[in-house]
């Protein structure tokens, strides 16, 4: 009886220390359990605020989606409607949209979207429009060029650098201007002002911004007894022995052009070869055929036998 006692009381201690060892590790558990429900309470809090920021990022996407094609739906519309011929070209040349009226001029169709603008066949006499599209891109400036179409009319093209928001260029927008009604008003109008100053009895020279002599009339070599190879391409001061280096005259004419203004009735009297001393009285004019293109209309009046007949 001593020892099934002896022996109950040792099971008893040892059963006893395996509770309290199983209650430590179950106060541990309890304890790591506790831990990883602060830590999954806390990940609840982290996903929650992700959760509504994402819900703001998708409410963001979607008002740009919107934004997006709505200004999508813009771009085909002005696309579709404008009367201009249109291309845009990426960086590396190959067509990215058109309008519909740069289908004929540029032989372009609907399944030409994503080719090389030089693979195609422009019913334009212009050999270079890759090239010029290129230079655009890579200089970032503006090209312009004044080409033919296969039918004889003219246009302006224009190749400028495709831009994006922040500046960056991803491209080009090639545009075609007719200005065939204008170019030949132009071609009529300088033919009529030709014949004009070709059939006028007063002499006449044509200066470029620059003061280079352009053109002069037939009166103009008769009077000065001078070639149109002594007279073309020469600064107006270095014509004949000087005589039109004036300083006053070259001060009023080259305030001309950026000025607007006009020279009127400046006289000068010069010992003139093979005219000897006479007295002239100069006019000059800003004309400006073409946009972009003045030049100076110089008119040049004899007045000798007046200035004797009023001194007399």
């Amino acid at each position: 009886m001593r020892e099934q006692l002896r022996s109950l009381i040792e099971e008893h201690e040892t059963t006893s220390e395996e509770f309290k060892s199983a209650h430590e590790e179950v106060l541990s558990a309890n304890e790591e359990l506790q831990s990883t429900n602060e830590e999954l309470e806390t990940a609840k809090e982290e996903l929650q605020s992700t959760n509504e920021e994402l819900t703001t990022l998708n409410e963001e996407m979607q008002n740009r989606n919107a934004e997006l094609g709505s200004a999508n739906n813009d771009l085909l519309n002005l696309l579709g409607h404008v009367d201009i011929p249109v291309v845009m070209v990426s960086n590396d040349l190959r067509i990215r949209r058109f309008t519909p009226p740069a289908q004929k001029l540029l032989n372009l169709l609907p399944g030409d979207i994503g080719r090389r603008l030089g693979e195609i066949r422009p019913n334009l006499e212009v050999e270079d429009l890759e090239s010029l599209a290129r230079e655009a891109i890579h200089r970032a400036t503006p090209q312009e060029r004044q080409v033919r179409t296969n039918q004889g009319g003219w246009q302006v093209l224009h190749v400028r650098p495709y831009k994006t928001w922040d500046n960056r260029i991803e491209g080009a927008v090639i545009s075609l201007q007719d200005v065939d009604a204008l170019k030949r008003t132009l071609d009529q109008t300088r033919e009529y002002a030709d014949t004009i100053v070709e059939s006028a009895r007063e002499p006449f020279l044509v200066l470029d911004t620059k003061l280079l002599v352009t053109a002069a009339n037939p009166a103009f070599y008769r009077a000065f007894g001078v070639s149109p190879e002594e007279t073309e391409g020469r600064l107006i001061y270095a014509l004949g022995n000087g005589q039109w280096n004036i300083p006053r005259l070259r001060e009023l004419l080259e305030e001309i052009v950026p000025r607007n203004s006009r020279v009127d009735d400046f006289e000068m009297s010069h010992d003139f070869p093979h005219l000897g001393p006479r007295d002239m009285l100069l006019n000059a004019r800003r004309v400006e055929l073409q946009p972009g293109h003045p030049f100076i209309l110089l008119a040049i009046e004899d007045v000798t036998e007046k200035s004797r007949e009023g001194a007399a």
